[in-house]
């Protein structure tokens, strides 16, 4: 089994992004000069040798991998072979997931952008930007989420790799104020479309897990590592459904979906009627509060038509993206 570096696989990925997202054939200099891990002098035989092997290297891997590259010239006056990869043959067919599956791209999509990869490729269309290279404003980054994990997500699933305890406020629907919970963190899982963390409450000393989006504060560390060990079969998604009870779609939803946007949203929809607009889709659903932070992931794509309670529940989502946003900026800034 070939083992790829983070590297490597980054710079593959930035390629795949960068050949879909031009309208025309890019030479091995422009590519160079616009995929992150690609850097180099030119004027350098030395490395710009070393370049064209590792772009070689890659052109292959990639063929290997099924991504269609085609070669080709941007007019009949250009001497130097250019690439791209065709949307026509490197787009899937309609992909049905089952909520589990859906929820576990989610996983994968949100860990992308944290590890910074997106912020990479959106460079490199940058970069392709100011060098003249006509871009398709409608090219797919892959999977680039648009909403961005809880803030509580980070410190718990480090404290749960260190077992470490944890302390937060949490707040609850049925009760005014939130609480100070004190916890033993085994893990964090998302189930149907929800972060949870699941752990041993020591104040009620018993298991407990609580849902990401209901932390009103900071979660603090505390005490030495390894201070607990998790059950040896614990299976934190069945805990976590088994406390949660289940969920029966009796809300129906109307959204308008704007034209070819959202084909997520398309693919639950009940029935569909076009307008000049856009699309009203009726979908269903179980709970306005989780079903708002799923809608809100495809930003503009969607616009909440009816319930109310659901048009509200999409409103505070929204503030709450933007005050994190707002805190994250701000933050970014003093650094």
């Amino acid at each position: 089994m070939t083992i790829v570096s983070r590297s490597r696989t980054e710079r593959l990925v930035n390629l795949v992004i960068c050949l879909l997202s031009t309208r025309r054939y890019l030479t091995a200099a422009q590519i160079a000069a616009t995929v992150p891990g690609y850097e180099h002098d030119p004027e350098d035989p030395k490395e710009h040798e070393a370049f064209q092997r590792k772009f070689e290297r890659d052109k292959a891997e990639l063929r290997a991998l099924g991504v269609p590259l085609e070669t080709g010239t941007a007019s009949i006056f250009d001497t130097e072979v250019g690439y791209r990869i065709a949307h026509r043959d490197y787009a899937l067919p309609p992909i049905l997931l089952a909520p589990d599956e859906a929820a576990a791209v989610g996983v994968a999509a949100r860990l992308w952008r944290h590890a910074g990869l997106a912020a990479a490729a959106t460079s490199g269309l940058a970069k392709l930007r100011a060098g003249g290279v006509e871009v398709d404003p409608h090219a797919t980054l892959g999977v680039e989420p648009v909403i961005a994990v809880d803030a509580a997500f980070e410190p718990l699933t480090a404290a749960a790799r260190q077992r470490r305890h944890v302390s937060f406020d949490y707040r609850v629907p049925e009760r005014d104020r939130p609480s100070t919970r004190h916890l033993q963190p085994w893990g964090v899982v998302c189930w149907r479309g929800k972060w949870y963390v699941v752990g041993h409450d020591t104040d009620r000393m018993a298991p407990r897990c609580f849902r990401l989006s209901r932390i009103t504060t900071p979660v603090r560390a505390y005490g030495r590592e390894r201070a607990f060990t998790p059950p040896a079969d614990l299976n934190l998604i069945d805990y976590v459904a088994s406390s949660s009870g289940p969920s029966e779609l009796t809300n129906t939803a109307k959204v308008l979906v704007r034209h070819g946007r959202a084909a997520g949203v398309r693919r639950w929809a009940i029935t569909t009627q076009s307008t000049v607009d856009g699309d009203v889709v009726e979908l269903r659903y179980a709970c306005a509060e989780s079903f708002a932070g799923w809608l809100v992931g495809y930003g503009a794509d969607v616009t909440v038509l009816e319930p109310d309670d659901l048009r509200k529940a999409t409103v505070a989502r929204l503030e709450e993206v933007a005050a994190v946003s707002s805190s994250l900026s701000s933050s970014l800034a003093a650094a």
